[in-house]
């Protein structure tokens, strides 16, 4: 995204006047006094704050994410079919085909059918809007789900004793709802703590009274840099987070933010977490206390900093022997990620996963413990999960193990959940009728599959769930299948980095891929002069 698109974004619901904007600034050529178009600028001079996030009124029902070209990504890497042998799998085509490759993988211990995690989704008004379908979604396509931060501290009905919780109705509702369709082996409900979180003794609240075996440590935002926001259009509600001690903004106990509150002025608070100072000694200890505990495995979430930061999470990591950790690459958010920290702040994923390769050279070079990887940022499809963990591969198999999404999963859950709906009101728009039929049954593709496997349960299904399992086996999972059968490659922990090519010197720079003009030069003449 150029800078000449700075002064309107779809994200903050600004626009100019005119196309012909100047390629610097971004304003229209001539600003004139009678123009009604609300951009940047003109927006932020009637509402300030308000535009630094996503369009307010759309909080709760909806994922935002920038729109900046991050000048590498995936689509820079070219997969490299093969023509003969097969890998993982004996030579006969009749045994590979591609429906036979194994896409099951294991994160930290944690065995997953396919090698996709739904990532954190915490307090935001949209993970919890939707969490029923996102969780059993999760549950049934054998994946892991974490339940992010802030969880408790924005429960109404939680109790606490001393500042610290004791009960929590949203934080066992969302353990419960996931383990409702657990199988009980592939994936697990992990609960995420930030330094609130800590502060309230969530994880200890998780292990002891919900019998959570996974607690993550939150280090920092994906898409922002600073702590969690959510927005809260209520005052009592405001009042109460501001007592359990979360930043809320303007003070909903000043009088005079109160009176224009009331009068319409602004209709939102915002909640802000605090960010967590680290300290190696205080995160070291902290993980000890854990495990005297009882916590059966500890993973870590954190950013995209910069290098110096991922050199030093690895390094902890590391040394406390965590079990898995997520990096999450610029630019998306479920919450009200600032507009301006998604598009300006953070690494993107392709550059910071080969920043945590290099890391994990250095560490296996020493001779040090390694933990799993699971990367995040922008990831919706099967080809860019095939390259991700193609690229990982460093001799003795992919060190990322899963990619963790957030934003394609909610949409995947709000898209099924919104159709159906549509269909129960008979409101289908008449081209997807004639083309999918005007029943949930109908439209969902794996509603079959679903009743065969669940008998009279399928019934207690939300057809949020029913989408996001689609979305992750009908579609990644037969599509994940397809790539490798196309490399010949029939395992997901043999996929190597010769399976992939670069397409840009960047590309090839960045991450030490060949060019695909360069690969295998030199085979050509030894087969042909053979």
């Amino acid at each position: 995204m150029p800078e000449s698109y700075l002064n309107a974004k779809s994200t903050t619901g600004t626009e100019t006047r005119v196309l012909d904007i100047c390629p610097t600034s971004g304003m229209c050529p001539i600003c004139i006094e009678e123009c009604l178009s609300l951009c940047e600028i003109g927006k932020s001079a009637l509402r300030g704050r308000e535009v630094l996030y996503p369009i307010p009124e759309q909080f709760g029902t909806s994922t935002q994410a920038a729109n900046k070209d991050p000048v590498l990504e995936w689509s820079h890497f070219q997969i490299l079919t093969e023509l003969t042998g097969a890998y993982g799998i004996e030579a006969d085509p009749d045994k590979a085909v591609f429906p036979a490759v194994d896409i099951e993988t294991v994160l930290g211990g944690i065995p997953l059918k396919l090698p996709v995690i739904t990532a954190a989704l915490g307090s935001t008004a949209v993970a919890k809007n939707y969490w029923w379908g996102i969780a059993v979604g999760s549950a049934i396509s054998g994946t892991m789900q974490t339940v992010g931060e802030n969880v408790c501290g924005m429960d109404p009905d939680a109790q606490f004793t001393d500042g610290k919780v004791t009960y929590s109705k949203d934080l066992k509702f969302r353990v419960d709802t996931y383990r409702e369709f657990w199988d009980g082996k592939h994936g697990d409900i992990a609960v995420q703590t930030n330094v609130e979180d800590q502060r309230m003794g969530v994880d200890l609240y998780a292990l002891s009274k919900l019998e959570v075996d996974i607690i993550e440590r939150k280090w920092g935002q994906g898409a922002k840099a600073i702590g969690g926001e959510v927005r809260v259009n209520d005052l009592d509600y405001a009042v109460m987070l501001k007592r359990r001690g979360y930043i809320v903004i303007p003070d909903p106990e000043d009088p005079a933010v109160v009176e224009a509150f009331k009068a319409g002025t602004f209709k939102s608070f915002e909640r802000h977490s605090r960010v967590g100072m680290i300290t190696s000694e205080d995160f070291l200890e902290d993980i000890d206390s854990l495990r005297e505990q009882g916590v059966k495995r500890v993973f870590i979430k954190t950013g995209a900093y910069r290098p110096e930061a991922v050199a030093f999470t690895m390094k902890m990591a590391s040394e406390a022997k965590i079990d898995a950790v997520t990096f999450d690459g610029a630019g998306g958010g479920t919450g009200m990620s600032p507009v301006p920290m998604m598009q300006e702040c953070s690494t993107p994923t392709v550059f910071l996963e080969t920043q945590v390769l290099k890391c994990i050279e250095v560490l296996r070079r020493r001779g040090k413990y390694v933990p799993d990887i699971a990367m995040a940022g922008g990831f919706i499809s099967e080809t860019q999960i095939f390259k991700s963990i193609a690229l990982s591969n460093l001799g003795d198999g992919p060190h990322v193990k899963t990619i963790a999404m957030a934003r394609a999963p909610i949409t995947a859950v709000m898209k099924a959940t919104y159709f159906t709906e549509l269909a129960v009101r008979n409101e289908l728009p008449e081209e997807f009728r004639m083309s999918y039929g005007n029943k949930a049954d109908q439209f969902l593709i794996c509603a079959t599959e679903l009743k065969n496997r669940f008998g009279n349960d399928y019934y207690k299904l939300p057809p949020g769930a029913i989408g996001l399992y689609t979305y992750y086996h009908d579609r990644i999972e037969t599509g994940l299948r397809q790539l490798m059968a196309g490399v010949r490659v029939w395992k997901l922990n043999i996929l190597n980095r010769e399976n992939i090519a670069a397409l840009t010197e960047r590309a090839s720079k960045v991450t030490g891929i060949p060019l695909l003009e360069d690969v295998e030069q030199d085979r050509i003449n030894m087969i042909l002069e053979g």
